[in-house]
């Protein structure tokens, strides 16, 4: 195997890893919650807590590994996982899990970002299009398979094994990372290259880290904590931190010239359209399934393995369409691909509206296959666009920025739709709260509709 594939095997280890855990513990969330006495609307944070982790650490990624050397920083991140991962499964308090998947995020945020920059500055071209298909490829893999997973373990062990099942895994890409990955100079392929760039590392920017991080966690916390039932002053001055803290980060990125998120990269509208679709079509997604998740398992009182199952049904949608989506993206063009892939998705979100007992299987199965076309095509057709119009240095920079809001979007889907479904079960009888919830988050899916007519032939947007 060259030395090529060998760096992207690592890279799609990694996000196999990270796309699990994001997937897995879903399933298991009912009985966490039972077991460790947390509310529902707490539940997210099992999740918030991991990307919150992810976020922290993402834009530190290029200097720690230029300080201490791919290779090193990449295989301690592993290790710091499986060690992480340990500690979730056994947690005896919720406190203590949320403080350990807060870690766990930590860990694995290191290894994705300088993954992909270094795996994709190793092809060029058409040749970047196919690697983004086996990101995509490991992205399908992941959801169709670690649910279904993590429910047999939760149905027939504990939703302990949920976390350690993990160990191997980070074990196994720590093994690879010592062995395959080299550090600058030794693979540099052009001045510009992301591994010279990183031999040579600027002093990391402190203080746009501190200001982001605090932005998304009061926002994510002011959702969750409105969701939960309370109102008032405490939901507000978090909103509000929120905002402040976001308002700051903007004059500051302006004021500086090594920003931790270069938000100068959102001059691209490929990327720029590309993070938007991500948070409508995966983003929107996994809010859905995890309310879908506790509507199965909770009113309709289906088992947690048949709950991972739909995601099978899932993944067959997002198969199909990520094989056709790659073929024809040369010829449709990112633009009909996006809406095609936002109106299947949305589509597969409404018929989960007509789902009210258990004698609606083929509903949910259409539901989830419909969701399954339009989260693939979707979603292959953003980690395609993202970073088409970026090179060197310049691909790093906009991977770290493309990876956080891959992340966030995962968490603020799930926050935001939460909040949603909390507010109206104030209003109205659970069945319906879902139902309406589900209608909504159908219409949110198609909000990146009119950014579409921006994706026009263009070189580069970021200088």
């Amino acid at each position: 195997m060259t030395y090529r594939y060998r760096m992207a095997t690592v890279f799609l280890l990694g996000f196999f890893i990270d796309c699990i855990n994001i997937f897995m513990p879903v399933v298991a969330l009912p009985r966490i919650t039972a077991e460790l006495g947390a509310s529902n609307a707490s539940s997210a944070w099992v999740g918030n807590a991991y990307i919150l982790g992810l976020t922290l650490v993402i834009p530190l990624s290029p200097w720690l590994a230029g300080r201490w050397g791919a290779r090193r920083m990449l295989t301690a991140s592993m290790l710091a996982f499986s060690l992480a991962v340990w500690a979730c499964g056994q947690a005896a308090s919720f406190e203590q899990l949320l403080g350990w998947r807060l870690v766990q995020g930590m860990a694995g945020g290191l290894l994705i970002p300088v993954g992909q920059a270094m795996a994709f500055n190793l092809f060029q071209g058409e040749e970047r299009a196919r690697v983004s298909t086996l990101v995509m490829a490991v992205a399908l893999i992941a959801p169709a398979l670690s649910p279904m997973l993590g429910g047999m373990i939760v149905d027939h062990s504990s939703w302990r094994w949920v976390f350690h099942a993990n160990i191997p895994l980070s074990l196994l890409a720590a093994a690879l990372c010592w062995c395959w990955v080299r550090d600058a100079p030794a693979q540099a392929l052009s001045p510009t290259s992301v591994t010279t760039r990183l031999s040579a590392p600027l002093r990391p920017d402190i203080w746009g880290l501190l200001l982001i991080s605090a932005a998304l966690a009061c926002a994510l916390l002011g959702m969750s904590l409105y969701g939960a039932g309370q109102e008032g002053v405490t939901v507000l001055l978090c909103l509000a931190a929120g905002a402040v803290f976001g308002g700051l980060y903007l004059r500051h990125g302006r004021q500086t010239d090594n920003a931790i998120v270069d938000l100068r990269l959102l001059k691209s509208p490929r990327l720029r359209v590309s993070i938007l679709v991500y948070y409508a079509v995966p983003g929107i997604f996994t809010g859905v399934n995890l309310l879908n998740i506790f509507y199965l398992q909770d009113s309709l009182q289906l088992r947690a393995e048949t709950t991972g199952m739909f995601m099978l049904v899932y993944a067959c949608g997002a198969l199909v369409a990520m094989v056709l989506g790659g073929r024809v993206y040369g010829r449709m063009g990112a633009p009909r691909l996006f809406l095609t892939g936002m109106l299947l998705h949305s589509l597969g979100i409404a018929c989960l509206v007509m789902v009210d007992s258990t004698a609606d299987m083929g509903m949910l199965v259409a539901a989830y296959g419909l969701m399954g076309l339009g989260g693939g095509m979707g979603a292959n057709t953003a980690q395609t666009t993202a970073l088409l119009d970026f090179d060197g240095q310049d691909t790093h920079q906009a991977s770290v920025l493309w990876n956080i809001n891959r992340q966030m979007a995962f968490s603020v889907g799930a926050a935001a739709l939460l909040m949603v479904f909390n507010l109206l079960l104030h209003r109205m009888d659970m069945v319906r709260a879902y139902r309406l919830t589900f209608a909504l988050a159908a219409l949110a899916g198609l909000a990146p509709i009119l950014q579409l007519r921006t994706l026009r032939p263009q070189k580069a947007f970021y200088a």
